[in-house]
């Protein structure tokens, strides 16, 4: 009998790509929501039950307990993708491929979680007392080394793009799902904008995609969408 795969989708969360490329692999699924703390805006402990990390996404699919965006996706388009949105092996496209897919979450998103952990540095529950100071240097921070490393990897990405009409290639490939969470993080606090068209159409054709919507209809709101 065929095993159910369960989804442990956090909301605002990477785990939206996951649920993307289930829609687009066209398989059954199953959700299990979990809400972040409206506080910490931390993943709720209940989720140390599937992951000893309490971290999303994670993904069960039967005896398989799979963590990490990436791990996830090279598993579903390997069991249940028959070559879909995965280029040929030996190819240049397929070497770009799995370039993209350790990219995202190896360079793209560490310089993205600074600016959203010093964006927050300065306010409550820090003392009062103390959150001019925290604030100064949060900004020097963020101007003298994120701002600009986010303004290197953000050219660089448009470049690529100038490349082929998608990370990989000329076909769309799980590789540019793997992407569209640093891509949506950068328009939402990175400074990605029209300014930068082939990054600004990549975000506009992804959007666009019935799969995609269907994602973000069973997922739930997404506050990364502009």
């Amino acid at each position: 009998m065929p095993t159910m795969i369960i989804v442990h989708h956090l909301n605002n969360s990477r785990s939206q790509r996951v649920l993307w490329l289930l829609e687009e692999l066209g398989l059954d699924y199953e959700i299990k929501p979990y809400q972040r703390d409206p506080k910490t805006m931390l993943a709720p402990p209940s989720l140390k039950a599937v992951h000893p990390l309490g971290k999303s996404p994670v993904i069960t699919d039967g005896d398989n307990t799979i963590a990490e965006s990436g791990a996830i996706i090279e598993y579903l388009v390997q069991q249940y993708g028959d070559g879909r949105f995965v280029p040929a092996a030996g190819s240049k496209e397929r070497l770009r491929y799995t370039y993209w897919l350790h990219y995202a979450e190896g360079s793209a998103m560490p310089p993205l979680l600074m600016k959203l952990i010093f964006g927050r540095l300065g306010r409550p529950p820090m003392p009062a007392l103390l959150r001019p100071l925290a604030r100064s240097i949060a900004n020097g921070v963020q101007r003298n080394y994120i701002d600009p490393q986010l303004k290197a990897h953000l050219d660089f990405l448009e470049s690529e793009l100038g490349k082929s009409t998608w990370f990989a290639g000329e076909e769309f490939s799980a590789a540019d799902i793997q992407m569209s969470f640093p891509l949506e993080a950068s328009q939402s606090r990175g400074g990605l904008d029209a300014s930068r068209p082939r990054l600004f159409a990549f975000l506009q054709r992804i959007h666009a995609r019935p799969a995609y919507q269907r994602a973000i209809e069973k997922g739930g709101k997404y506050d990364l969408l502009k």
